[in-house]
């Protein structure tokens, strides 16, 4: 064994310490020629990173392509395309590894250019901090604003406010102060958890690595002393277990795996799992990385995991904690920054790329463009490249995931155009619409009276209402269960399922949930001209629209069905996990907690689904019907 690193040695210790550093990922950003690549530059040389033939080859490429005369031009060190070296400007997004005593950097290094904005996304995507420049002698520029925002929408709450150059200003504290005032006032809405500002000159090293003497007015941290300080993120480790399969690992007949980076939470062995989208479930026979099984493993990891049972999974599902589960959608509100040159259109057909699986898709709808001058919403129907807008965004297929702000993996996507098979676009889901896939239609061509007369029964509409949770659909089920035994004929339409087909296109605002049970109340009315008993299984909350639905029948085929249970009772329930999403705020216009139900006035039916079974209730609906002399 090398001397030098064997256990116990000076040099293993040290390569110790330097693994159990915790890491740092940023980003430099700003307008153009505000001296981000100085300021990277700046950084390798003050922590002592380059060999002395790095140094001889920078002065020599000073000499050549320095713009700060007969100085080293510390940004050629990061500026690496021949290009950039000759037009003085950042064009490709550089990223950079230095370290000091307590932590570990990987930085990234931006272009200023709006003609580049699509690869300063690319390398925010990842950044845990961003340090955004501003020329002391120009402040804050379009692209100042633009990027800042664009910084806000990837997730980046940690905000450095460099105002370089400060040398050129004479050391200045009133320029300095009038920026930083002009800075914290454009970006108040940006939802910044902390801004920092520092002023400091990349060129000549002053409050980069150590405090300045031509800077006595300033009292804070040096640039380096606040990112050694700032603390790095744990949301990831202590979010839910998530895992996007990105490769089936089947080297031989005695071994299947599912291969891929755990994006959130931890795994365990024996811990139960479910799979995505087809909900099978089981649980975690081993975890197997380069360097042998784990017990458990978080997230980061890249790990093989194998399981108890056999079970259907490709590239493109995700894993996740079985009693913790993503939502599933195939509609999606999420901001899109537009990368192309061709411009966005909706009803196009795109590749939409999130996590490891790719899907058809298209925009149904763009909401509104942002101006990133003064954050107002214009209306749009198209975006152009560097433009940000929320739109609407439907799936071909249903896809597990996560919002943006809670999980960039599992919200984040980017946009592939079909023909190129060039990244278009980037997203950061908002919300899921919860839409999707089965329209119904009947034909009109029989009367009600006869097919009610052939089918020996009295078409009806059973109209159950009541909070998320209440039991409305395990009621229905059971009544039509029952009502089948009978031979009667029936057709149950819940509010889930014709989600998926009829109204796909709606959310659940209150305009949206108005629509939805208009349309809902008109498929009732052809299905009792069919002459069947309808089941409708329907939050419905607000008494109007109920009362839409009864006067589009006519007399006596309507009967109102309120499944009477307690707010308190539905939400201890909580079958899909709505109400505690709804209460974290995860879920807007969710019944019962910040939109209302209007619980109806005169049902001809109360049912008590907080006390009885719902065994019980469906035979009490049942007896009514035939009391009434529906089913004879």
């Amino acid at each position: 064994m090398n001397e030098l690193a064997a256990p116990g040695s000076d040099f293993a210790q040290y390569l110790t310490r330097h693994e159990e550093k915790d890491l740092l990922r940023f980003l430099t950003c700003g307008s153009v020629d505000d001296g981000k690549s100085t300021l990277i530059g700046r950084l390798l040389y003050d922590t002592k990173l380059l060999m002395e033939d790095q140094l001889a080859t920078l002065e020599r490429d000073s000499r050549k392509h320095g713009t700060v005369g007969e100085d080293i031009d510390f940004a050629l060190l990061v500026d690496g395309l021949e290009a950039e070296r000759e037009q003085g400007i950042t064009i490709d997004v550089a990223y950079r590894f230095f370290a000091t005593d307590k932590r570990k950097f990987i930085v990234a290094d931006t272009p200023g250019h709006e003609q580049y904005t699509r690869n300063m996304a690319t390398g925010a995507s990842t950044a845990d901090l961003a340090v955004i420049l501003i020329d002391a002698r120009k402040g804050v520029l379009t692209q100042t604003r633009r990027h800042s925002f664009i910084t806000s929408l990837l997730g980046i709450r940690n905000i450095v406010l460099a105002v370089n150059k400060i040398d050129l200003v004479d050391y200045s504290q009133d320029v300095f102060d009038r920026i930083v005032a002009d800075y914290q006032s454009f970006a108040a809405g940006l939802n910044f958890a902390a801004i920092t500002p520092i002023p400091l000159s990349a060129r000549f090293g002053d409050n980069v690595m150590a405090r300045s003497a031509n800077l006595g007015w300033y009292t804070g941290p040096t640039l380096v002393q606040h990112l050694e300080s700032v603390p790095v993120g744990t949301a990831a480790a202590d979010a839910p277990f998530r895992m996007p399969v990105q490769w089936v690992n089947r080297p031989s007949l005695n071994f299947r795996g599912f291969a891929g980076t755990i994006c959130s939470g931890t795994v365990h062995q024996n811990g139960e799992i479910v799979v995505c989208g087809s909900g099978r479930t089981s649980r975690i026979r081993s975890i197997v990385t380069a360097d042998g099984e784990l017990a458990s493993a978080s997230a980061g990891a890249a790990v093989t995991l194998t399981l108890e049972d056999e079970v259907d999974i490709s590239r493109g599902d995700v894993l996740a904690d079985a009693t913790q589960r993503p939502e599933i959608s195939d509609q999606f509100a999420a901001h899109v920054i537009w990368m192309s040159d061709e411009q966005l259109n909706p009803g196009r057909s795109y590749w939409i790329k999130i996590g490891t699986r790719t899907v058809s898709a298209s925009f149904t709808e763009i909401k509104h463009k942002t101006d990133v001058n003064n954050f107002s919403k214009l209306a749009a129907k198209t975006l152009e490249l560097n433009e940000v807008g929320l739109v609407n965004l439907s799936t071909q297929e249903p896809v597990a995931f996560e919002p943006y702000a809670l999980n960039k993996t599992m919200g984040g996507f980017i946009v592939i155009d079909r023909l190129s098979n060039l990244t278009v676009g980037a997203g950061m889901i908002e919300f899921g619409l919860r839409r999707a896939t089965n329209i119904h239609w009947q034909a009109l061509d029989v009367s009600k009276e006869l097919r009610a007369s052939a089918k020996g029964q009295k078409p009806v509409v059973l109209w159950f209402t009541g909070l998320s949770g209440a039991g409305k659909s395990t009621i229905a089920n059971l009544v039509e269960k029952r009502l089948a035994s009978l031979g009667k004929h029936t057709y149950l339409l819940d509010g889930d399922n014709v989600r998926h087909g009829l109204n796909r296109d709606l959310g659940f605002t209150e305009a949206d949930r108005v629509e939805n049970i208009r349309r809902v109340a008109e498929t009732a009315k052809l299905m009792v001209d069919a002459g069947l008993v309808v089941l409708a299984s329907f939050i419905s909350p607000f008494r109007a629209e109920r009362n839409m639905a009864r006067e589009a029948l006519e007399p006596g085929e309507f009967i109102e069905i309120y499944v009477d249970t307690p707010l308190e009772v539905a939400e201890k329930r909580d079958p899909k996990g709505l109400y505690g999403r709804a209460r974290a705020g995860l879920i807007k216009n969710f019944t019962g907690i910040d939109s209302p139900y209007e619980a109806p006035e005169n049902p001809e039916l109360v049912l008590a689904g907080g006390t009885r079974e719902p065994s019980d209730l469906a035979e009490e609906v049942v007896a009514h019907l035939q009391a009434q002399g529906y089913l004879d």
